[in-house]
């Protein structure tokens, strides 16, 4: 469980990176994903994009 965790964290840091690009391709707008602003700054968490693409990345490693 705990790599699962770690995986969905490191995916959280990456994405919130690439959330410029990401946004152009529609991910980051999934029924999931939390954006709010606190302070002035615009906090993003891709929860369901993060889980979406994970979920792709590891059926492709799988069959490869």
């Amino acid at each position: 469980m705990i790599r699962w965790v770690l995986t969905i964290f490191i995916g959280l840091i990456v994405f919130s990176a690439l959330l410029p690009w990401l946004e152009k391709l529609g991910v980051g707008r999934l029924p999931g994903d939390v954006s709010f602003s606190l302070f002035g700054k615009r906090i993003f968490l891709p929860f369901a994009s993060t889980i979406l693409l994970s979920t792709v990345i590891f059926l492709v490693a799988r069959f490869l």
